[in-house]
């Protein structure tokens, strides 16, 4: 029913890890193969490509929906349908920002103080970035005149002898303060979408399969970090134990067979877990028992 495009390169075991925990494996001949199949009735095909395309190809109805950033669908101006975000990426579950940069000891700290810092012909900022197109955007909105050239890899290394400042995306902003920059700018904070052809996400039968995906893809991606906690306690402790709880929305609490108890049960970080458990025993829960998760749907 679906063709499924997925991002090839930093994305990629990212990608191909949530899948997996949403039991919607990916598999393929090796590693370099562009072609893919998952063993579920509502995917036909799976292609690997880069996210920089995905856009491009799914607004022109060569794959139903795909997996790539919002920086790209914005670089690219393409005509998709977001179906819902995906809170992960390459490295972490935050999102990557497009910032603008400049050496660390610059004068500059907004864009409005742009202009003044510019070295190329005419007065024009140089400026180096993978996302051409939407730096063009930004600056013209500012009033910035701009010669923007199209970087390949290693932009923060172009500053200053190729260019007056650098338009990249970071997660941390490690690289770029390695590199001796500064972000003084945040263009667009972009998270990982499921996106759709808009013609395909108008039938209903394949809407409806896009949406039971998304609702695997962000079930896995909500029990991240989370797992279950079950407990039996005595009538007499239970407030007690409920007072230490997190919990997702609120502890369920039963009563045991023969008014033993009460069995309590929730889910809770799994940061927490090793202050949590003790404190429960130290409260008078018994036959404390800690569950992965794999799902949390909503």
């Amino acid at each position: 029913m679906l063709r499924l495009v997925l991002p090839k390169g930093s994305l990629e075991k990212a990608t191909f890890d949530l899948f997996a925990e949403a039991d919607l494996a990916v598999s393929r001949s090796s590693s370099v193969d562009y072609r893919a199949s998952i063993d579920d009735p509502r995917i036909d095909a799976v292609r690997i490509l880069r996210p920089q395309e995905i856009p491009l190809y799914v607004a022109d109805g060569l794959f139903d929906i795909g997996i790539t950033g919002r920086d790209w669908i914005e670089e690219r101006g393409s005509e998709v349908t977001s179906l819902g975000t995906l809170q992960y990426s390459k490295a972490t579950a935050n999102p990557i920002r497009v910032v603008l940069a400049v050496p660390a000891d610059s004068a500059v700290s907004s864009v409005a103080d742009l202009a003044a810092s510019a070295t190329g012909a005419g007065g024009a900022l140089r400026v180096s970035t993978e996302y051409p197109e939407l730096t063009r955007r930004y600056l013209r909105q500012h009033g910035v005149a701009a010669e923007v050239s199209l970087s390949y890899g290693a932009t923060e290394a172009k500053v200053p002898d190729i260019a007056d400042c650098v338009v990249e995306i970071t997660e941390t902003g490690r690289a770029l303060r390695a590199a001796g920059l500064k972000i003084v700018e945040t263009l667009l904070v972009s998270h990982t979408e499921l996106i759709a052809n808009p013609a395909a996400a108008a039938d209903p039968k394949k809407r409806h399969a896009m949406q039971q995906l998304l609702t695997l893809l962000q079930g896995s991606l909500e029990a991240r970090g989370k797992v279950l906690v079950k407990l039996n306690v005595a009538a007499d402790q239970l407030d007690g134990v409920i007072e230490v709880l997190p919990s997702l929305r609120s502890p369920t609490v039963s009563e045991l067979f023969g008014r033993g108890g009460f069995a309590v049960e929730t889910v809770v970080p799994k940061s927490q877990i090793n202050v949590l458990i003790p404190e429960l025993r130290d409260r008078g829960a018994t036959d404390i028992i800690e569950l992965a998760l794999s799902k949390i749907v909503h």
